[in-house]
């Protein structure tokens, strides 16, 4: 059963009610409103029932940290009237809207990029399941959840100077790699990968970038249709470029690309990103 939308404020961890405005003194300005902190938002999202009287209350929650939101759904598993509850496994698929349209989807648990401020309508169809209690169930729930931290400003980018490979014949795409904050150093790295099965072959003679190495020590086989790329000098206003080799063959092959960051804060492990890149066709 949907749940009404829930919004959330937070100060040094702290939920709070909406801010209220208070008269300033005479002849003073009115204090701005502190800045939202990263918080992660949860709400009811419903309740799965069992022929046993099995019974998991399953949330569903966005964390909007960073310039992509995680979406997760928690659950607490319980059987028949006992207040004694049990972890419990979740697992499945989830969808974000926001005004009807469809803002993204995956597994469970999953993110997208965070389209900033808004109500969004979440529904996931779960796999819950407790092996303590001897529960499993599946179903259907949906919340809705008010957002209010700004989106995330955008500090790298990754574009190309074309985005079609031509059949029988090798292409060669200049790839631009940008730092357009004073956020984060001169550290980036590029991943761009083909479809396996296909022959596509991904080259380069920059020495920044190599095709994975794969399989156990001392085999030395790596993926042609693959290529990881590491660029060291980023800087605003300094962008790096990269000239990649695309030889296709009578079979066509897409390629994906994505950009991962550093974002340093001392020493918190969690300030990395990833960008999703220019994706290629074939004709």
């Amino acid at each position: 059963m949907p749940s009404r939308p829930t919004t959330l404020r937070t100060l040094a961890g702290a939920a709070l009610l909406p801010l209220a405005f208070v008269t300033p003194a005479w002849g003073q300005p009115a204090a701005a409103p502190a800045p939202e902190t990263p918080a992660t938002l949860c709400a009811l999202a419903g309740t799965l029932h069992g022929a046993h009287g099995e019974r998991a209350d399953v949330s569903l929650c966005a964390d909007t940290g960073s310039p992509r939101f995680s979406i997760t759904a928690p659950a607490t598993c319980r059987i028949g009237r006992t207040r004694v509850r049990y972890a419990c496994r979740t697992e499945g698929t989830w969808t974000a809207r926001k005004s009807g349209k469809t803002l993204g989807t995956g597994a469970l648990p999953g993110s997208g990029l965070y389209p900033g401020p808004g109500t969004y309508d979440l529904s996931a169809t779960v796999h819950v399941r407790s092996t303590p209690a001897g529960l499993d169930l599946k179903g259907t729930v949906q919340a809705t959840v008010s957002l209010t931290a700004p989106k995330a400003k955008v500090t790298h980018a990754v574009t190309v100077d074309r985005t079609v490979l031509r059949r029988d014949a090798t292409t060669t795409v200049t790839y631009t790699i940008r730092r357009d904050s004073e956020d984060g150093d001169g550290n980036a790295r590029l991943g761009m990968i083909g479809e396996e099965g296909t022959g596509l072959r991904i080259a380069t003679d920059d020495k920044r970038c190599v095709n994975p190495l794969v399989g156990r020590y001392p085999a030395k086989a790596r993926l042609a249709h693959s290529l990881d790329c590491t660029v060291t000098e980023l800087q605003p206003g300094h962008p790096e470029k990269l000239k990649i080799d695309y030889t296709v063959g009578s079979k066509c092959s897409t390629v994906v690309s994505k950009l991962g960051y550093w974002v340093p804060k001392g020493q918190d492990m969690f300030t990395g990103n990833m960008l999703a890149g220019p994706t290629l066709t074939c004709s």
